[in-house]
């Protein structure tokens, strides 16, 4: 691995798209100690020791993921790989949850040690994620926690979350909060509109979600906490952001790929693939999603759920919500940013540039000097998806069987080529 670290790697003839930079030409990159070293003119004294031909390819940041669940790390982080996911943000809903640095630690050491994609933990909100009792914040910030949540585990006590940013503020760590109501969300299984009123279905009002993010804005107005919003199914939850950041809330938010696609009449006749949560809304809540993320006010992340069989082929309303998401996030990005006809390198900030400016960490960017997390990829090129095709041990997704185009041909992580077809 350390051989490979200082190797000097010349990623030639591509076209090398860098949205933050507003990069987007024919240019090779040249790297040099695990950085990037120049971009277009060879530098002085370089030698390379490989060259990758990128010729017809495009050459981009690495992305970066701002959720994904790990349940088996090595397998996972080589999913992440292979998607062209170079970091990506642990929630800490892991068993046993990550409130105590010596988790945490023990975490980063594994991954470390692993050599595919950086992880990021995000620390409990609350010890054993029990809504009632502060995590140590700052021990969890020196051990590595990039920002502190629940996941989707509830806090009932408001008070108890105003103390939280408050202390937050204080230390200007970030706070991520999944908003969605418990009591307004209990027991509904889909979005409560005509689909499952059809089939059935325990409904999940879009107030679950718009109840728990007004409070949530409220308490981060008051207290000048950074709070990240994750996972927003609603036009209305969009709607209450947009306001929230003209009036000044430091607030930013997310929606995962697959909200961008799917929508409740994909629970076709209880497809529990598309069983998620929150819930697939309706058709115009997707469309305010695929418009949030193409203005920017959203980054886009892939929500990985990895889970198993057992966990899916259930009926409809006991099986566990999500998909594996990590090395479907390229040709799923792809397809939105060509049916909304965006430019790549717009689609492409919503997975790199953006989501590292949230998290507050390196990556997202080729400038000289960074860190050389890098993706190559076809845009066009076709694959279909099977259970074979995917590395990551959840093959749960509403997509399997269908064609993809766009393909991931190799992957670099701090200069290490970890991932390559």
């Amino acid at each position: 691995m350390n051989d490979q670290l200082s190797m000097q790697i010349h990623i030639k003839g591509g076209r090398l798209i860098d949205p933050k930079a507003a990069i987007d030409k024919q240019l090779d990159l040249f790297i040099v100690n695990g950085r990037v070293a120049a971009l277009g003119q060879m530098p002085a004294g370089f030698a390379a020791q490989r060259t990758i031909d990128a010729a017809g390819k495009i050459v981009c940041p690495g992305f970066v993921d701002l959720s994904s669940r790990l349940a088996g790390l090595e397998s996972e982080l080589a999913a992440a790989v292979a998607g062209g996911v170079t970091a990506v943000a642990c929630p800490p809903d892991t068993k046993p949850p990550l409130d105590e640095p010596g988790l945490v630690e023990r975490l980063v050491r594994r991954s470390e040690t692993l050599g595919l994609a950086r992880v990021l933990p995000i620390g409990a909100l609350t010890q054993q994620l029990d809504g009632e009792r502060l995590a140590e914040m700052t021990s969890l910030t020196r051990a590595g926690c990039i920002a502190f949540s629940q996941a989707k585990k509830p806090i009932y006590d408001t008070q108890i979350l105003l103390r939280a940013m408050q202390y937050a503020a204080t230390f200007d760590y970030a706070i991520r909060l999944w908003p969605q109501d418990h009591y307004l969300a209990r027991d509904g299984v889909a979005h409560d509109g005509e689909v499952a009123s059809r089939l059935g279905l325990a409904g999940i009002p879009v107030c679950a979600e718009t109840v728990a993010i007004a409070t949530a804005l409220h308490l981060a107005q008051e207290t000048g906490v950074r709070l990240h919003l994750a996972r927003l199914s609603s036009a209305a939850g969009v709607a209450l952001v947009r306001e929230a950041k003209r009036n000044g809330v430091k607030v930013t938010c997310d929606v995962a790929i697959h909200y961008l696609h799917l929508s409740e009449v994909d629970i076709g006749y209880f497809d529990s693939m598309a069983r998620f949560d929150p819930p697939l809304r309706s058709g115009s809540d997707r469309a305010a999603l695929r418009a949030a993320a193409a203005d920017g006010l959203a980054a886009v992340c892939s929500d990985h759920t990895p889970i198993d069989a057992d966990g899916k082929q259930l009926p409809f309303a006991e099986a566990l919500p999500g998909a594996t998401g990590l090395e479907l996030l390229l040709p799923l990005l792809l397809k939105w940013a060509a049916e909304e006809k965006l430019p790549l390198a717009t689609a492409l900030a919503r997975v790199t540039c953006d989501p590292a400016a949230i998290m507050g960490v390196d990556g997202g960017s080729l400038a000289v000097g960074d860190p050389a997390d890098v993706c190559l990829f076809d845009p066009d090129e076709p694959w279909v998806v099977t259970p074979q095709a995917l590395r990551s041990q959840g093959k749960n997704t509403p997509f399997m069987g269908y064609e993809m185009a766009g393909r991931v041909h190799a992957t670099l992580v701090g200069g290490r080529v970890v991932f390559e077809i």
